[in-house]
């Protein structure tokens, strides 16, 4: 309870003047009490006094700062340190209160420590933002008591900033390890070469590993050592995103929707194609043609990439293939891979838009990227007990069969596709395009 500009009376405090009213009840009783009584009332007072004094010592006896990832990554848990300096020639009970954004709905974050004489400490947590925008953290108050805790001080930390909530960086680098330092553990596989649809880059001294068949015979026998040609994966080719917008991409898994997972996924993978020296674009659609960026590898592209997906917004309408096919008709410059991240409910959806699909395929290597259903994969493998989970296990079953046959159809018509769940849309985007560029399709 406040009872001063800054002062706040403790649970102690009031603990303190209950034990006094007992004290003096119980000295009205038995007149031997009552002398005790005025003590405890002396020394409690005087404790409490003295204690008011020693936390007015210092003007501002508290100082710190805040440390928040920036800007923050959606998706991820994102580390925010808070360090608190006690100015105090005295140790001090701390209770510091953090005030995170609203969006995140993190009440009541707080710590409580001990904190030594013009000793500093820092306290950790992480925050995990699910929607691209602005976050905004206030001040960090902290509330310090000494000596016996009866009465706190309440410190303020100016620590007010807004910080945006970007599509996951922390993903796009990870990846970008896996792929770059070649430690294939989880997802990212290599893929055998199935022909030389590679640059000559040099020709080099034979070690042990190297390929046979590209021993240069006439390089050799000038040397006299075993001399090697060595090709480079072919650069400069166009690969673009096609990020679908309309309202079945609103659908929501692990507090993220599918429309923030293919925007996660479009900015790890197009770090990877501008890292393997390929030209990155992207475009947007739903009823209408949304943001446009022409493939290009200079070195704002990827970040021209992240605030064009940072904007990003679902329409809740329909998509319109055609106007997408006439979008990249107009858009496109040449042959190119294009990574559509769509969600095909059925094969009746299939079916109205599976003309306009061949039709980009017949100009560009168009690979389809859609997702499975884990909440229904789940019920297709639930153990039924009673009558009703029968008929949700079997509707839960088609449902799956159904996307299973959308992939069959796609690919039936020669058209590249990855069923994938959320989870792993990242890691099978970036599988399939090094698996391409490993083939030479593009």
């Amino acid at each position: 309870m406040r009872f001063l500009r800054g002062l706040y009376l403790s649970y102690e405090f009031f603990i303190g003047l209950l034990i006094l009213a007992v004290l003096f009840v119980l000295g009205f009783i038995y007149s031997g009490l009552f002398l005790v009584a005025q003590g405890a009332f002396a020394v409690f007072f005087a404790l409490f006094f003295l204690e008011l004094f020693v936390l007015h010592v210092k003007r501002k006896p508290i100082s710190g700062h805040r440390i928040v990832m920036n800007p923050l990554s959606v998706g991820d848990d994102n580390t925010v340190s808070i360090k608190v300096v006690n100015r105090y020639g005295f140790p001090v009970r701390a209770v510091i209160y953090d005030n995170p954004p609203k969006q995140l709905q993190l009440r009541d974050k707080h710590f409580k420590t001990f904190i030594g004489p013009s000793k500093a400490k820092e306290f950790t947590y992480f925050v995990h933002p699910t929607d691209r925008g602005e976050y905004k953290f206030h001040d960090v108050y902290v509330y310090v008591s000494a000596l016996t805790n009866l009465v706190q001080r309440k410190c303020i930390i100016e620590a007010t900033e807004t910080i945006a909530a970007y599509p996951s960086i922390l993903q796009m680098k990870q990846y970008e390890l896996k792929v770059f330092a070649q430690t294939a553990a989880t997802g990212i596989k290599k893929i055998r070469r199935l022909g030389h649809n590679n640059e000559f880059e040099q020709i080099k001294n034979y070690v042990q590993g190297d390929d046979i068949r590209t021993v240069n015979w006439k390089a050799t026998s000038r040397r006299n050592e075993l001399m090697v040609n060595q090709y480079q994966d072919e650069r400069e080719q166009q690969v673009y995103a096609i990020i679908d917008k309309s309202r079945s991409m609103r659908m929501p898994f692990n507090d993220l929707t599918l429309l923030d997972y293919a925007i996660n996924s479009t900015l790890a993978f197009s770090n990877v194609c501008l890292r393997k020296g390929d030209k990155a674009g992207l475009i947007t659609f739903s009823d209408k043609l949304g943001s446009k960026l022409a493939a290009e590898r200079t070195k704002n592209q990827l970040s021209r990439i992240m605030e064009i997906l940072y904007r990003q917004k679902t329409r809740f309408l329909e998509a319109n293939y055609e106007i997408l096919y006439h979008g990249i008709r107009n858009h496109v410059k040449g042959r190119s891979l294009i990574m559509l991240y769509t969600n095909i409910e059925s094969d009746y959806a299939l079916k109205r838009i599976l003309p306009l699909l061949r039709r980009i395929n017949q100009l560009h290597v168009l690979v389809v990227i859609f997702f499975e259903n884990t909440e229904v994969d789940k019920a297709a493998h639930m153990e039924p007990q009673h009558v009703r989970d029968i008929y949700l296990k079997t509707f839960a079953e088609k449902y799956k069969m159904d996307k299973k046959k959308v992939a069959m159809e796609l690919r039936k018509n020669g058209i590249q596709t990855v069923l994938t769940t959320p989870e792993k849309l990242t890691i099978d985007s970036i599988n399939k395009y090094l698996e391409l560029k490993a083939r030479g399709v593009i």
